[in-house]
């Protein structure tokens, strides 16, 4: 059955105070128009979380390119969508430098930056025991990817052990249809799937699984750190996972529609003050599946709507405070945007069907059905200004072997990387305008040109003029990559000036043609 839910709150209510003591009514912070980009939950809430909307589309497919995409940027706040197809891994993810950036190798680093979303495309993406890291940053789409096993401890370790954590500052954050997964508990190494902490906010969760970890996720790493929250998780499946799904320490969390299925030891901790709205949930073959565990510090929660199958519940303790047998709801939660919840009975099917990476983005209907959105608008489409794949006059590529010089070069860059047939390498400018040249001991007839960018940096270069560089003579204009067309010209020198750049541009290849 249907069940629309459109609860709006005023600016006052963000003032009032939280009466912990007797888990009263929460005030929520003001209400914001909800997000274009299709964010859902509290990622639509303090001005939405639309990530790359509105900027570039490049495709990645190693780790060092996809910090490349974000350091070739005009700044930090520069909007990009990053299309990641392939395996991501610590054999192709290196620090890239930059203006725009601030990465590291063996993590995929979000940090100090805004406005960026990372989304899986073709074949898929998989982060293959490599994390991602969102630290000092805001609104940031993440998408159909995959990210497995990742360890804090053994060999080879990133981001903490995390599959995807944030911290310290962090702001509007939307994860998608992902697959977050482990092979076992902290003493194989591992850690959490999803954690949030020092003041991380306004993060939602939305169609994902999460499998076969100690952890599933927490809000707040300590009793005292209670300065994250506002946290959507719907339409998750989590199965089997030990405990934290989620862990909640203070702030507030919205959990609706999920599946759960083997949680072994305890299931949604609300601990130390916290307040989470627990609504037509499904849990499965579990133990403990909400309450307040492993201290004596409680939280509370809103129950209606769930379905507890074949839950076992243990007995009340000093550090064990589970609510059920018979969950009852111990305070009141307002949330401040519209949702709309499935029937419990329907989130199995539902959330089987749609929650993970290579689902195509399939979501509910609100009754008790699927359906896929179109258009998507978090699933980017080719920019048609991409140079990737230029077509190529015929004839041979009569750079290759040819020599190259240039006005300046970017540290660790070299011109002749431009002339060498391998789009992996490549030259740029010191600063964002430049040239460089291709050039023979003897006249050489040309009448095409292609300018190949380095993946990750697609879209970069702005105006450009082509020059004899016998002469100085202008032989074309224009803006951005690609094949370029001239009047055939007998020469020995030909250059390449950009002139307007967003970013550092990377000039893979210089090809040059008689044809």
């Amino acid at each position: 059955m249907r069940r629309p839910v459109a609860l709006r709150l005023s600016a006052a209510l963000s003032t009032m105070a939280l009466a912990a003591a007797t888990g009263a009514l929460l005030a929520m912070p003001e209400a914001s128009a909800a997000a274009a980009g299709g964010a859902t939950g509290f990622a639509s809430q303090n001005g939405g979380t639309t990530g790359g909307a509105g900027g570039r589309t490049v495709r990645a497919t190693t780790g060092t390119q996809i910090h490349q995409a974000l350091c070739g940027r005009a700044s930090s706040s520069t909007p990009i969508t990053i299309e990641v197809e392939g395996t991501i891994n610590h054999a192709n993810t290196a620090k890239v430098s930059g203006d725009s950036c601030n990465t590291a190798a063996g993590v995929i680093e979000l940090k100090q930056i805004s406005n960026v979303t990372l989304v899986g495309v073709g074949g898929g993406a998989v982060f293959d025991q490599l994390g991602i890291h969102i630290r000092q940053s805001s609104n940031i789409i993440i998408q159909n990817v995959t990210v497995k096993n990742v360890k804090k401890s053994g060999s080879p370790t990133s981001n903490g052990g995390d599959a995807i954590g944030m911290e310290s500052d962090v702001r509007n954050v939307w994860v998608d249809h992902a697959t977050l997964e482990a092979s076992g508990g902290e003493d194989d190494g591992f850690d959490g799937l999803f954690d949030m902490k020092d003041n991380t906010q306004y993060v939602t969760l939305s169609y994902s699984t999460l499998r076969n970890s100690g952890r599933g996720g927490l809000i707040g790493s300590s009793e005292t750190q209670l300065d994250n929250g506002y946290v959507t998780f719907h339409h998750n499946l989590y199965e089997n996972v030990d405990s934290r799904t989620p862990l909640l320490r203070g702030g507030v969390a919205h959990i609706y529609n999920n599946y759960y299925v083997k949680l072994n030891k305890s299931g949604i901790n609300s601990r130390a003050g916290a307040h989470a709205k627990v609504d037509n949930n499904y849990f499965k073959d579990s133990k403990d599946v909400l309450g307040t565990f492993y201290t004596d510090t409680t939280g509370y929660w809103q129950v209606g709507g769930n379905t507890f199958d074949n839950v076992t519940w243990s007995s009340p303790g000093t550090e064990n405070h589970p609510a059920g047998p018979d969950p009852k709801s111990n305070t009141t939660v307002s949330i401040p945007y519209a949702y709309t919840l499935d029937a419990a009975s329907c989130v199995p099917a539902i959330v089987t069907g749609t929650a993970g990476a290579g689902k195509g983005l399939k979501v509910s209907d609100g009754d008790c059905s699927t359906t896929t959105p179109t258009p998507d608008p978090t699933d980017p489409t080719p920019d048609p200004t991409d140079p990737t794949d230029p077509t190529t006059p015929g004839g041979t590529n009569l750079s290759l072997g040819a020599g190259a010089d240039g006005s300046s070069k970017a540290s660790g860059t070299s011109y002749g990387n431009v002339r060498d047939g391998d789009l992996g390498t490549y030259w740029s400018p010191a600063g964002s305008t430049g040239s460089v040249s291709v050039k023979w001991p003897s006249a050489t007839s040309v009448s095409a040109v292609t300018i190949r960018e380095a993946a990750g940096a697609q879209g970069v270069i702005g105006s450009w003029r082509l020059l004899n560089g016998d002469t100085g003579a202008v032989l074309k204009t224009g803006s951005g990559a690609g094949s370029i067309g001239i009047p055939a010209t007998s020469l020995r020198k030909i250059t390449f000036e950009i002139t307007g750049a967003d970013g550092t541009p990377r000039i893979a290849e210089f090809e040059t043609y008689a044809g």
